[in-house]
């Protein structure tokens, strides 16, 4: 009887962790066949950013370099660098977080905000139909407090192939992770000070959807990101070199004008 009972209590323990406990990650894999389909000429191309009041980081490592005379953004493996992308699904319960700081004076009007993401094997015509969104005023794992959004509505406008594949650094013309920009609609103001995101993305693909870090040539920690793993945020690591990796967005909108001071003149 007690070793009945024993079991019992291990499955209802089991059953008590989040099945997405731990580091979601797409890992590089050494036998991956590099492979190339050539681009769907009906799917539409990002255009790019307009208002650009902040921009987190590079993602491209070889423009042009890559199938087509796409851009590149390869994993280092000659830095031991190990990940395509994180995982930040829907359906894994994910999340992803970075921050940024707000620096004029009188503040932002945040229009839109451009996230980056794949799903292997997608085709250069987009999958990713959901992604959800907040703003905090600090670092989320600790004092920080949402200040917008939430984690269910979804705020996605467009999408559309970034002209981007993720690759490796030995095989550059690879086109099984092209990479998606993902524009949201954020419509809030924002005074100066230094915010986090953090975001979750869904699509109708089977693998991710996963977030691409920054990539620098020749740099194997490119920022502070976080990732929820469904109980706690975790440092985002790279599982090759195991350093700190940091994640490309883009803020658009308008730099809020400080207000004149008027003064009484006697």
């Amino acid at each position: 009887m007690k070793r009945i009972l024993g079991c019992v209590a291990v499955l209802l323990l089991a059953a008590a962790v989040p099945m997405w406990a731990g580091n979601d990650r797409d890992v590089v894999n050494p036998a991956d066949p590099g492979s190339y389909t050539p681009p769907d000429p009906n799917s539409p191309t990002w255009a790019g950013p307009e208002a650009v009041l902040y921009d987190n980081g590079p993602l491209v490592t070889h423009p042009g370099g890559g199938a087509g005379g796409a851009d590149a953004s390869a994993v280092q493996t000659a830095l031991v660098m190990g990940v395509y992308g994180f995982g930040h699904a829907l359906s894994s319960g994910y999340r992803v977080a970075d921050d940024f700081t707000v620096a004029d004076s009188g503040g932002w009007d945040v229009q839109t905000i451009t996230f980056f993401g794949y799903q292997t094997g997608s085709g250069t015509t987009s999958t990713i139909n959901h992604v959800n969104l907040r703003i905090w005023n600090g670092d989320p794992s600790g004092s920080g407090t949402v200040v917008f959004g939430d984690t269910a509505t979804n705020r996605l406008a467009s999408t559309a192939w970034s002209n981007i594949y993720r690759v490796l650094d030995t095989g550059l013309t690879d086109t099984q992770r092209p990479i998606m920009a993902d524009v949201v609609t954020v419509g809030t103001n924002l005074v100066a000070g230094t915010y986090w995101l953090d975001w979750q993305t869904g699509g109708t693909g089977a693998s991710g959807p996963w977030a691409p870090p920054i990539s620098i040539l020749g740099q194997t920690t490119t920022g502070n990101a976080l990732q929820w793993d469904g109980a706690v945020w975790n440092p985002l690591l790279d599982s090759g070199s195991a350093t700190q990796q940091g994640l490309p967005f883009i803020v658009e909108g308008l730099v809020v004008p400080v207000e004149l001071q008027s003064f009484d003149v006697e």
